[in-house]
């Protein structure tokens, strides 16, 4: 089965905020959809945490190296991909389209195999995984108010992140947690992300480790990105001083960025993007690494339905892995997923058995918010 074409087509028209100084309006474009075609009929799927235009370029770039590919080998090709572009840059949108590529190659080869991605990666450790509902944090009144709504839907794991946090003083972070914590209850999982890879972050490390002892009082799971993203060395002491896990590493691209912070014992937690690192063959070799220094792998999916459905499989690999990131309120993963996500009673999400990566897309969702962009017909 060989590739025949690759397809793109961006996400407009509803794009959440993403707490950023220079905030997301919904026209713009920050995810785009892969649809890889085979010579045989059959397609896969891919999600690109970048603009359409840019992978769009990047396409045209790896058009060359792609076209008439073996579609079931997804680790080789992707590798080609990578080894042949690296004098591009290693890491941006070449970087984040051959992820997507990735995602669509494993999905085809579950697809033919007739067996879901995460057996095909090893063998599946469980059947369903915890989700945790991720947000922006507001002020305290209404943060709480939009969580026991997530709340009343069946979750009961949370992550609060960016918005004032950091940004205005410690009252007023500590009142954001203090409401949080009491909406959610004593009996929810709840994280915070300081998003300090925000554009004009200001903080240091006094002001992380003062924080970490207030989030410690609140019985919050991990501190997340309380850092510039590039203060290892900070990142190192943190952890080893802080009264709570820390956590981070959704900048990072490829398995070669993450190994030296891995080796240092920067994080408690690593969280990877599928949409971002290159993919599921790269994500399954950082978790690998995590797992040999004694770090959790928590993927970060603040993306698609597509990064979700990602997520679930490789969830199912790992026996750490019992979280996964939902980004609450997007069209693009709630309503682009024929037949959407559904909790059980326990606020659980069953990991697909069927083939491949187990989505199905609502053409009609797709046709919504890409313009009619001709992805897979």
């Amino acid at each position: 089965m060989k590739i025949r074409e690759i397809r793109c087509a961006g996400l407009y028209g509803a794009t959440p905020e993403g707490g950023w100084s220079n905030e997301l309006r919904p026209e713009d474009c920050v995810h785009t959809l892969i649809a890889v075609h085979t010579d045989e009929g059959l397609i896969g799927l891919g999600s690109v945490f970048s603009n359409d235009q840019l992978v769009r370029a990047a396409l045209n770039v790896l058009e060359p190296l792609y076209r008439g590919e073996n579609a079931l080998e997804p680790e080789r090709v992707s590798e080609k991909l990578h080894q042949n572009t690296f004098w591009l840059g290693r890491g941006g949108s070449i970087t984040h389209t051959i992820g997507g590529i990735d995602i669509a190659l494993w999905d085809l080869l579950g697809q033919v195999t007739g067996q879901p991605v995460g057996r095909l990666l090893g063998g599946r450790c469980r059947e369903r995984v915890r989700p945790y509902a991720s947000i922006l944090m507001d002020q305290p009144d209404r943060l709480a108010e939009r969580l026991r709504g997530i709340r009343a839907k069946g979750f009961r794991a949370f992550k609060i992140g960016w918005g004032p946090f950091g940004r205005v003083d410690a009252a007023t972070d500590e009142a954001i947690v203090r409401a949080a914590r009491a909406a959610v209850g004593d009996d929810a999982q709840l994280m915070v992300d300081a998003g300090a890879s925000d554009a004009y972050w200001k903080q240091g490390y006094k002001w992380a480790l003062r924080t970490a002892g207030m989030l410690a009082n609140y019985n919050v799971a991990w501190f997340e990105e309380p850092l510039l993203p590039d203060a290892l060395t900070d990142f190192v002491e943190l952890r080893r001083r802080a009264p709570l896990p820390i956590a981070g590493g959704e900048v990072l691209t490829r398995r070669q960025s993450f190994q030296p912070w891995l080796q240092a014992g920067a994080f408690d937690i690593v969280q990877p993007d599928v949409t971002k690192v290159g993919g599921i063959s790269e994500e399954r070799r950082i978790g690998w690494m995590a797992q040999e220094n004694g770090v959790r792998f928590i993927p970060h999916g603040w993306n698609t339905a597509v990064g979700l459905a990602a997520d679930l499989q490789l969830a199912s690999v790992f026996p750490t892995t019992d979280l996964v990131e939902y980004l609450d309120g997007s069209p693009f993963i709630d309503e682009i997923a024929a037949g959407g996500w559904k909790l059980d009673a326990d606020g659980m999400l069953a990991i697909p058995t069927t083939p491949g990566l187990g989505l199905k897309l609502d053409p009609d969702a797709v046709a919504k918010y890409t313009g009619g962009a001709k992805l897979l017909d």
